[in-house]
């Protein structure tokens, strides 16, 4: 089944949008960008350098520009950086060029999956449980508005969420 727009995965970070992004790739044959990777490759930086040096500003800027132009491409698998959703230019680009899928997750199962990731600069803080909490109240709105699909991803094997859009995909 060849991809007619692109598939855009959004959600929260440890939500699984790389993982599935990935799986969708190989199981639908077609070719697959992860944007903060994207970001890392251009720059030739990592993204906790980008924030360092840049600011969050910096990023959300090189992030906007990653999004725009993969959205230019021939139709593929995207996994956007979790605060994408929060510029207004990235929510109508992601749902103009393709389907979008909103990956779910709780700030526990959050917590677990980025807990030691030093990858991650907006989780170096006193309390990233704080913080993941009050990311969720701002972004899941968002991410719930662009979405064409939600899919609660909370203890679920990776398989069974690429089962659940592949379904929805067919239909």
């Amino acid at each position: 089944m060849p991809l007619q727009k692109h598939l855009i995965l959004v959600g929260p970070m440890g939500a699984g949008k790389s993982t599935i992004g990935r799986l969708l790739s190989e199981q639908l044959s077609c070719s697959f960008v992860d944007i903060d990777k994207e970001i890392e490759e251009r720059s030739g930086a990592t993204i906790p350098w980008i924030f360092d040096i840049e600011g969050e500003e910096g990023f959300r800027d090189r992030e906007t520009q990653a999004i725009v132009e993969m959205c230019k491409e021939p139709p593929q698998i995207i996994a956007t950086g979790g605060g994408c959703i929060l510029r207004l230019q990235n929510r109508q680009c992601i749902v103009q060029s393709g389907v979008v899928i909103y990956l779910a997750t709780s700030v526990e199962q959050q917590l677990q999956r980025t807990g030691r990731d030093k990858n991650r600069p907006l989780l170096q803080t006193q309390n990233p449980k704080k913080t993941l909490e009050v990311m969720a109240e701002v972004r899941n709105p968002l991410y719930s508005e662009v979405a064409d699909l939600y899919i609660d991803t909370n203890l679920k094997p990776t398989k069974l969420v690429m089962q659940e859009i592949l379904s929805f995909l067919e239909e």
